[in-house]
Order: C-alpha cells, then sequence, then structure tokens
C-alpha cells in the first residue's frame, strides 16, 4: 500500500512521523514523508538510510525560530499561536498545499500533524482518507479537566469552558485558517480546534496511555497509540568516554535542558543552570547552548553535552530538569526519572500539570518568573523525596509495554479497512 505523511514544524514535529514512516516501511508500505522544517533541518539522509521517499517542502522556510521564540515566549497563548502561524506557515500555506494534492494523488491514504488543514482539504477534494497525528491532547474536551490555563470547576461546569475555548479559537483563527478552503469553493468545518485541525475519520493521539487522563469522554475518533519514538539515532550514540568518566566520580547528576527555547536565550538558560546546581549542590549534566561552555567539557560538578539521543543518557540521571516539550517529557518517564518543568508556553505548562498530577514532578516553574532559587527548591525537593523517584521508575515499567508505532499501525490499518473511499 502507498502511504503518504506529511509534517510541519521543527525537528520534534518531524522525528515521531520519521518513526512512523519506519515502521509502515517495515510493515511492508510503501511510504512518502513530506515536511516543512520550520529550522531548516534536513532529513533526506536519514530517510535514504531507511528506504523512505523524502520531500523537503519549501528547502528552505525563511523563519528565524530563535528569533521568535526570544521575542513571543512572553505572550498569551492566542497571540503566540497567531504570529507563529502568521510568520511560520500562512506564508506557506501555498506550496504546503500544492505538496499536499500531490501526496493525496500518489498514495491510497494520507497521514498529517493535526495542524495541516490543508492536507485535509487535498484529501477531501480527492476522495481519500485523511488521518492526523496529534502530539498533545491538551485541546480535546473532556469533562475530566478544564482547558489548560483555566481553573478547574469540575465535570459539570468544565464542558462550558471547552465551549468557550472553541468560541475564542473561531474568533482568533477562523478566518485565515478556513481562506484555502473557500478559495478552493469548500465549505470549511464549524469549529477550528475540535474540527478543522483533526480528522473525524482517525486522530492519533501520541502520547503514552499513562498521561491521557480523561479520554474516557473522547469522541471515539480521537485514540490512543502511545509515543511515537525514533529510536534509529540511539542505536548508533555511545556515551563519550569522559561523559562515563563524569558519571563514575559520584551521585547520578541532574540533566537540564530547554530543548529548542535554549537556543533562543542560551547566556539566560546556561546561567540559571549553573546557579541553581551552585545552590543546590548537586552534580549536572547540562546541555550547552553558550561558547563559553563546550561539548564534552567538565567544570567541577558539571558536565556540559551537546546534542544527542536522551534516554540512552536519561537512565543514568537522578532528575530532568526540562520545558516540558512532549518528546521529553515521555523520555524523561520512560527512563525512570522525576521532571521538574520550565514551560514557556500553555502546550508544556500541560505536561507540566500532568506530570504533577501523576506524581512525576513537582509544581511546574513557568520561565516568565522562574528564578535560580525557584529552580534550586524544585532540585532539592525532587531529590530528597524519595516517591518521586519511585513513581517514574513503576511509570517507565508500564510504559516500556507499550509500542506507539505498532498500535498505530493497527488502528491505521484498522481504520482504512472500514472507511477507504469514503473520503476525509
Amino acid at each position: 500500500m502507498k502511504i503518504g505523511i506529511q509534517t510541519w514544524g521543527s525537528n520534534g514535529d518531524v522525528r515521531p512521523f520519521l518513526a512512523l514512516a519506519d515502521g509502515l516501511q517495515k510493515a511492508g508500505h510503501q511510504v512518502t514523508l513530506v515536511a516543512t522544517s520550520v529550522d531548516n533541518q534536513n532529513y533526506q539522509g536519514i530517510c535514504d538510510q531507511l528506504g523512505i521517499n523524502y520531500r523537503q517542502i519549501p528547502e528552505h522556510v525563511a523563519f528565524d525560530l530563535e528569533d521568535f521564540t526570544r521575542r513571543s515566549f512572553r505572550m498569551n497563548s492566542l497571540r503566540w499561536v497567531r504570529t507563529l502561524f502568521d510568520e511560520a506557515f500562512f506564508p506557506f500555506e501555498q506550496v504546503i498545499y500544492e505538496a499536499a494534492k500531490a501526496l493525496v494523488a500518489e498514495n491510497d491514504y494520507v497521514i498529517g500533524r493535526h495542524v495541516l488543514y490543508p492536507l485535509k482539504l487535498a484529501a477531501l477534494q480527492q476522495n481519500k482518507p485523511f488521518f492526523s497525528v496529534n502530539f498533545c491532547h491538551s485541546a480535546i474536551p473532556s469533562g475530566r479537566f478544564a482547558p489548560c490555563g483555566v481553573p478547574d470547576m469540575g465535570r459539570y461546569l468544565n464542558p462550558v469552558y471547552w465551549k468557550l475555548l472553541d468560541a475564542a479559537s473561531n474568533w482568533a483563527f477562523k478566518q485565515p485558517l478556513t481562506r484555502l478552503w473557500r478559495s478552493m469553493g469548500q465549505t470549511p468545518p464549524a469549529n477550528v480546534l475540535t474540527e478543522l485541525l483533526t480528522s473525524q475519520q482517525l486522530n492519533l493521539v501520541a502520547a503514552d496511555p499513562l498521561f491521557c487522563l480523561g479520554n474516557e469522554e473522547w469522541q471515539p475518533f480521537n485514540q490512543i497509540c502511545g509515543f511515537l519514538e525514533f529510536t534509529e539515532d540511539s542505536r548508533h550514540w555511545a556515551l563519550p568516554d569522559s561523559l562515563q568518566a563524569f558519571l563514575d566520580q559520584g551521585p547520578a547528576p541532574v540533566y537540564m535542558t530547554l530543548g529548542s527555547f535554549q537556543q533562543s536565550v542560551p547566556e539566560w538558560s546556561m546561567d540559571l543552570f549553573l546557579q541553581a546546581v551552585d545552590l543546590a549542590g548537586c552534580r549536572a549534566i547540562i546541555q550547552t547552548s553558550a561558547d563559553r561552555y563546550p561539548s564534552d567539557s567538565q567544570t567541577g560538578n558539571v558536565y556540559f553535552i551537546g546534542g544527542h539521543p536522551h534516554q540512552p543518557l536519561f537512565k543514568h540521571c537522578a532528575a530532568v530538569v526540562h520545558h516540558g516539550g512532549a518528546g521529553t517529557t515521555h523520555a524523561a518517564t520512560r527512563s525512570g526519572c522525576p521532571s521538574i518543568v520550565i514551560p514557556f508556553m500553555d502546550e508544556q505548562l500541560f505536561w507540566g500539570r500532568r506530570l504533577q498530577q501523576l506524581g512525576l514532578a513537582v509544581k511546574p516553574l513557568p520561565v516568565k518568573s522562574v528564578t535560580a532559587q525557584d529552580l534550586a527548591d524544585a532540585i532539592g525537593a525532587t531529590l530528597s523525596n524519595t516517591s518521586y523517584r519511585n513513581r517514574a521508575q513503576h511509570a517507565s515499567q508500564t510504559m516500556q509495554a507499550n509500542d506507539g508505532v505498532a498500535r498505530a499501525i493497527e488502528l491505521l490499518q484498522a481504520t482504512y479497512a472500514r472507511s477507504s473511499g469514503n473520503g476525509a
């Protein structure tokens, strides 16, 4: 079977689709992956190794992700998302749509990141099945929880918040997000948040079931598959000798990173981490973002590291300080590490709160207000309370039994068998 996959975003938004494409390819399908990379990383090499057809559309995105992050991390959520779309999606909407039309024409069905409404439109026009993948379920309504950032008012009042969120999303985004649909003479879905951006045939929720509290109230097309973990690079990575020597020198260290956000405020993040390490009196491995701290070097009780696969190293750590991205959240927990989350947007705050609810992390420390003392206190509380570590190790054992890629393929095959030829 021929299957087309399309995604848009940074490295963290492409890696899960590489995992899914690899799994589908190994299951005997012919897969084409189309990526719009806002950080201009190219995946041709790894796709060639895996036998996946790859297209980068466009070849270069005129968008400075680091500058955007630096300018936007203090914005409210609606403004942040609208600014991101204005600068990194809408200017490329037409080329994304043209690539989507070609992808649909060439394949039996298509899979897209949940924001890719051009792919959904192209599938509808050509009467081909469209399935979506959602990395974070924070916007899937459930009466058990209020939307992120809103006080929980209980099962009977939370649905009111969800309706208000739908209305706010329509007010802020419906006109620009449905412009393409209207220009093609198509009637767009009524609601942006719950209809336009996802498939109503199958929306794969790429999160471990551990984190999907309240999913019993989801609409049936929202199906949990588990995290889509790309492990190809982990197979080819080994601990550097200098890092192994550091690990052997003392107790398990705390790992620290803020992901892609760290590159936008490199000096601030390094100062925050180093001051917190001094105040907490702990050992640490810090993902370096400043020239003054070269990778694979050590200063006192701190080891500085460059880019690397997370899980092979996290399993040697006592805790992980991170920004609350879906990938790092899963990697830390799957490695048996409690988390300390420093979020800078609502989706990351959602993951931080979910970890806190599960007893896998202390209260999140928003980047807008966090201090070195706050972080040191959180490190101390995490390391001194063995229940965080015990719960994380139990969660790790639970997660090890789940194979997100295999489950995703099962759900895709079953849904395609039911819906083939019925359109998107």
